[in-house]
């Protein structure tokens, strides 16, 4: 028997080698998530309790195990600055949708702005498979009475191999019985909040979580763990180059504890406002935003886009995170060309 477990691992072990990665999904309706799980190892998980304001996915780790994503506020670390605490995971919102916040939108204070909440609704598939696998759900967005604004649908194709890990995200967006107007706002519209690895390197004292969990001011000294590298498919780097730039891509490298990483977010030429401006901060911060202008650059004109009742519109962005090295701009133009297919 034992000889028999044996032979089998080593099939096992030879197949992963010559086929790729079982990617698993794993839903969980009791704590309110999909997990999504590389042979065996987790990548993230879908994220959906009733306290959170949007679904996100959270944590996200590369294929060595080494966690991108910062932990606050879900779980925080001694360390990280504690700002922004609507930055959880990644996730999909805009900051002004007729008149709501749905980007700033957290229960840390809902006083100071008119917020919208993105309410998960079902699960529509959960298909694993060799090397990908797909997770669709829908979810509402409403105003903070219950009214729904925009119904959404999204598809998530996870998939890799080897080093290689990628996120598909195509989000459909339905107006209900009203129109519904997306002003200019620098804040949106897909994003992700990283790891201290990943900021830009400063001298500048922000707040951050002791060891004893209460906060402190420190400076982000290069020292201090911060190696983030900020560049844009135009050959731009750092936040001061790349922020409000409009561009096809963009990457963010770090070395987290020995581990060269690369993520990349790429844009689609089917979007709306492609390219895409940036909202890249030097702090993490790193977002796509197809539907912000003027907010970003005061030559351009202002935007405004309006779906009548029935009219739907899509968006679809690519994660793309390399792990063990960094990645080239030839890389990411190669994974950029196969996206834009």
């Amino acid at each position: 028997m034992k000889k028999i477990s044996l032979w089998m691992a080593v099939l096992s072990m030879s197949w992963s080698t010559a086929y790729g990665q079982r990617i698993t999904l794993v839903p969980d309706k009791t704590a309110h998530k999909v997990e999504v799980r590389f042979s065996g190892m987790l990548f993230t998980s879908y994220l959906y309790p009733d306290s959170f304001t949007k679904p996100v996915l959270y944590p996200l780790y590369n294929s060595n195990g080494t966690c991108l994503t910062r932990g606050f506020p879900l779980a925080p670390n001694a360390g990280e600055r504690i700002d922004h605490p609507h930055h959880s995971g990644i996730w999909f919102n805009y900051g002004n949708v007729n008149g709501l916040d749905f980007w700033n939108s957290s229960y840390s204070d809902l006083r100071k702005a008119p917020y919208g909440f993105i309410r998960h609704t079902g699960i529509t598939c959960a298909e694993s498979g060799d090397n990908k696998a797909v997770l669709t759900v829908t979810a509402d967005w409403n105003d903070a009475s219950g009214k729904t604004l925009l119904k959404a649908e999204t598809e998530y194709v996870f998939a890799g191999e080897g080093h290689i890990r990628t996120v598909e995200h195509t989000v459909r967006l339905t107006a209900q019985d009203a129109p519904v107007v997306f002003a200019d706002s620098k804040e949106g519209l897909f994003g992700i909040r990283l790891d201290k690895s990943f900021e830009e390197p400063s001298d500048e004292p922000v707040i951050r979580l002791g060891y004893d969990g209460k906060p402190m001011a420190t400076p982000v000294a290069d020292g201090d763990g911060a190696d983030g590298k900020y560049r844009n498919a135009q050959g731009q780097e750092g936040e001061a180059n790349t922020w409000g730039k409009r561009s096809e891509w963009m990457m963010v490298s770090a070395n987290k504890e020995g581990d060269e990483s690369t993520l990349a977010i790429l844009d689609h030429h089917q979007n709306i406002g492609f390219p895409a401006h940036w909202h890249a901060r030097g702090y993490g911060l790193f977002a796509a935003n197809n539907l912000g202008s003027n907010k970003y650059s005061l030559s351009d004109p202002e935007s405004s886009f309006t779906l009548r009742p029935g009219e739907s519109v899509t968006f679809k962005h690519k994660i793309v995170i390399k792990a063990g090295s960094f990645a080239t701009d030839e890389d990411i133009k190669e994974e950029y060309n196969i996206f834009n297919r």
